[in-house]
């Protein structure tokens, strides 16, 4: 089992929520930035940025000591 935790990453555009979840999960950081992108303009935007924001919150930035 991976011991991996869900954090903010250093490589960021605004606040490494993208970043985070790219690396959490082993994708492409720049393909799940276009795909938050999509979809957050497909669903007006709002929903989509109040999502960041929210995870933007709860994510914790990741130490550098590792």
């Amino acid at each position: 089992m991976n011991n991996q935790k869900l954090t903010r990453s250093h490589d960021q555009v605004i606040a490494g929520v993208c970043a985070g979840l790219a690396e959490y999960f082993g994708w492409d950081i720049a393909l799940v930035r276009i795909i938050y992108l999509v979809l957050s303009i497909f669903s007006a935007a709002f929903p989509g940025i109040i999502v960041y924001i929210i995870l933007w919150i709860i994510m914790p930035e990741k130490n550098n000591l590792h």
